[in-house]
């Protein structure tokens, strides 16, 4: 039996995704593996195929509760023996997890990276030979990325622990070349093939807009996708609350997460989603990692994430059955605060030194200006992205808001060289320096408390454009900053500079434009067409989705692990009517095929003969 045997024994594929077999063969050939690979790309299979080719057990080490009980419900509905251990655990099932561990009952077992320094594990990997070490969420254990968990440096010695060393195979999705850097060395990783399949996701749209109104979006937007799944991140718990309450009060099925809520109340919401209870999710970032739900139609983000990194993993949880699905994130100026902020008030890590953390936060500042430029470009945001993670790409994807979107380009020139003249004489006045909140104002004509006591309310320029609205100064201000023609300088206090090309802009006629939407929806996304789809397949669609349904209420399981909707979609466009034609249908093996046939089978062929 060799991989692609496997493959499509037990997971229904025909052929491997790009960078999956080099993996593979890297793995069952006793080597060492990094891999870097989107979301949805299949990283699982990479480690998930050879531990079916190779003797004793795999350990995959993996971060959070729930993506072990999703992993492990997916391969036991494969056919593939595998428990997870962590602490959700009771003390009579971890000693039974432990003990058919201990026989050999399971090919693949999820352990989390705190349980590795435990006496059970110690013990375990005396009594089970361990073929292959799989690190999953290799980044956590990168000071420099985004998830930096502690726990993660004990993976190397573990590793060193065991009798026989085996292979050991890190994976991530989001790492920019210093943390591959760090993944490899922190987890000791011996002459690693690395493999980097890219970073492009090319089903997902990609829109950043600026509403006036953020919560009569979402709710907008949700009623307009009504019965799709997606998620609502929100960076903070008031907030959290104030848009799920404003979902479900105007009778929009959705629920909420976040840390201050009991276990209990988290996980039943976590399981509400799941099983499509509750469809939208409105969440703080402590939620996603750990989700496997592959039907999320849209992710949008409420606030803007601290950095690119951040925003492409939590909105990379859409799409992931290879479907068309929807990332967009709501921008508004006053979110660069709250970032920084969050960034200044989060717990520092005592294991570093006063020097590496100050090196952090000013890491962690820079990805901020990463993550605040990627919303004010008026570029192809995609290229941004790609470009931030080292990955080129020409810059027009045809499949992001400001490729296809509903906007002119405005002369603000005149404006412009308002603000560049007022930042310059308020560099002269005020030694200090002032932000960009305060100037705008000022240029507003706000009379507020502190713009009288800074005295800007004597200025030539106060008031200068009060014609345009705050929110189109600050929108000015912005494009000079990505432009290039003002700068703000770093600390608690950020304040406004003209650059020497701000300096010049002054003099040399240059004509300085803004990109404005038309309206206040996101761009359409293009629809992703297949030309041998027939016109009634949405029909179908719907009968086999109710048949998925109640397989899995049958089964106690989420849909999408009785099978996703990409399979569903081939399901429907090949109409198999046989059982040998059904195992033809994309990501159905074996084991489901002869598990959930009969009811697919017999739903299309009452379809046929109604039609």
């Amino acid at each position: 039996m060799d991989a692609r045997h496997i493959l499509r024994q037990y997971f229904g594929h025909a052929d491997f995704r790009p960078g999956q077999r080099d993996i593979i063969d890297a793995l069952l050939a006793g080597r060492d593996a990094l891999g870097v690979m989107p979301t949805g790309a299949g990283k699982s299979v990479c480690y998930q195929v050879p531990a079916m080719l190779l003797p004793g057990v795999t350990l995959v080490i993996s971060p959070l509760i729930s993506l072990m009980k999703d992993q492990v419900a997916s391969l036991i509905q494969a056919g593939i023996p595998a428990a997870y251990i962590n602490s959700s655990l009771t003390p009579g099932q971890m000693n039974t997890a432990l003990r058919r561990a201990a026989q050999g009952q399971y090919k693949i077992i999820y352990v989390a990276p705190e349980r590795l320094t435990t006496p059970d594990m110690a013990i375990l990997a005396e009594q089970v030979p361990v073929s292959l070490l799989a690190v999953d969420e290799a980044h956590c254990v990168s000071q420099w990325g985004q998830d930096f968990r502690p726990s993660y440096l004990d993976v190397a010695r573990f590793v060193e622990s065991l009798p026989v060393r085996p292979p050991v195979g890190a994976f991530t999705a989001t790492a920019t070349a210093r943390v591959r850097e760090d993944i490899a060395r922190l987890l000791a990783l011996r002459d690693p093939v690395r493999v980097t399949t890219g970073f492009d996701r090319a089903n997902l749209f990609f829109d950043v807009v600026e509403p006036k109104d953020k919560t009569a979006f979402v709710v907008d937007y949700v009623k307009r996708h009504e019965g799709q799944s997606g998620i609502v991140y929100c960076a903070t718990r008031k907030a959290v609350e104030a848009v799920c309450q404003s979902l479900v009060a105007r009778g929009l099925p959705a629920t909420r997460y976040h840390a201050g809520l009991s276990d209990e109340e988290r996980r039943r919401n976590q399981d509400d989603f799941v099983y499509d209870r509750a469809p939208v999710m409105v969440a703080t970032n402590a939620f996603g990692m750990g989700i496997d739900k592959s039907s999320v139609s849209y992710v949008l983000h409420y606030n803007m994430p601290k950095d690119l990194e951040s925003y492409y993993q939590e909105a990379g949880r859409a799409g992931r059955d290879g479907e068309r699905a929807e990332c967009v994130l709501l921008y508004a100026p006053a979110d660069v605060q709250t970032a920084k902020f969050l960034i200044r008030s989060s717990e520092p890590n005592e294991a570093l030194s006063p020097e590496e953390r100050e090196a952090v936060y000013r890491q962690d500042m820079r990805r901020l200006d990463a993550m605040t430029a990627y919303c004010r470009s008026e570029s192809c945001l995609r290229a941004r992205i790609l470009a931030y993670f080292g990955e080129a790409h020409e810059g027009q994807c045809g499949n992001c808001g400001r490729c296809v979107g509903d906007y002119i380009l405005e002369d603000v020139t005149e404006a412009a060289q308002t603000v560049l003249r007022a930042v310059s004489q308020i560099e002269r006045h005020y030694r200090s320096g002032l932000g960009l909140a305060t100037v705008a104002g000022a240029l507003y004509g706000s009379r507020d408390k502190r713009i009288i006591q800074l005295g800007l309310d004597q200025t030539p320029f106060h008031g200068a454009l009060h014609a345009l609205g705050r929110d189109r100064i600050r929108a000015v201000m912005e494009r000079l900053i990505a432009e290039g023609l003002l700068t703000q300088t770093e600390g608690d206090y950020p304040v406004l500079r003209v650059s020497e090309e701000g300096r010049l802009a002054r003099t040399d006629g240059r004509t300085i434009t803004l990109r404005v939407r038309q309206t206040a929806k996101p761009a359409a996304a293009p629809r992703r067409v297949r030309p041998e789809a027939r016109p009634d397949d949405e029909a179908l669609m719907q009968l086999l989705r109710s048949v998925r349904m109640k397989l899995a209420q049958k089964e106690r399981v989420p849909a999408y692990i009785v099978c996703n909707n990409a399979a569903l979609a081939d399901m429907a466009l090949k109409r198999p009517h046989t059982p040998e034609e059904f195992l033809e249908v994309n990501g159905i093996g074996e084991f489901k095929a002869a598990r959930y046939g009969g009811a697919f089978l017999a739903a299309i062929a009452e379809y046929e003969k109604a039609k």
